[in-house]
């Protein structure tokens, strides 16, 4: 492992524990164990650091979404592994984090944007496609609108002044709309299978 990728891995540690504007470099530096003046040889600053994170983030999402579509059996099956993905990143995430990178990081959250409105919408867009093709998904609706509508559920979801962590789990606001998408995009068979799957992973929970 690089320097580089030792110190992202180790800002990405404390962020996620403690949130983004609580973590100092000093503190990164005396959690990996090396000189504050040795992580700034990589990184200029945090909001640097941040930014590399995110891509690093993004590139892993973006793989793992084409795993995850790549050994699918059909796209319903696509859509629940696609939600138990997100369900053990989201589980792993603090929410401040999510409040941090908007408000103190915005070219970080850009970047997590544009990657929102271009991989995750043309993914969707080709799932759904297919589903269609399968049977699964309801042939009337117009996958270009449905995906961008997706993305903005999620984007929602994250909204602390609709849902203040105070009140709401970050988790289970974004479980609940994934479920209302799923149930309201699929066929009667889509629908079934649906339900099938879905009692599936409530046995093995």
């Amino acid at each position: 492992m690089s320097q580089t990728e030792r110190i992202i891995l180790g800002g990405e540690e404390l962020f996620l524990k403690a949130g983004i504007k609580s973590v100092t470099m000093d503190d990164i530096a005396k959690h990996l164990g090396m000189s504050k003046k040795t992580i700034y040889q990589f990184f200029r600053d945090k909001n640097e650091l941040v930014i590399a994170l995110v891509n690093k983030k993004l590139r892993e999402d973006e793989d793992q979404m084409e795993e995850i579509v790549a050994k699918s059996t059909n796209v319903i099956e696509g859509m629940i592994n696609m939600m138990k993905c997100s369900e053990d990143i989201f589980s792993r995430i603090n929410p401040v984090v999510i409040h941090d990178l908007q408000k103190y990081h915005p070219d970080a959250w850009k970047q997590f944007q544009n990657f929102k409105s271009g991989v995750m919408v043309q993914t969707l867009e080709e799932l759904l496609k297919k589903g269609i093709e399968q049977g699964y998904i309801r042939a009337d609706i117009d996958v270009k609108i449905i995906a961008r509508m997706r993305m903005m559920q999620v984007e929602m979801g994250f909204n602390t002044a609709i849902f203040p962590h105070s009140e709401f789990n970050i988790w289970k606001v974004q479980q609940q709309f994934h479920e209302h998408f799923n149930y309201g995009i699929c066929t009667l068979e889509g629908y079934k299978l649906l339900n099938e799957y879905r009692s599936l992973h409530e046995q093995v929970n």
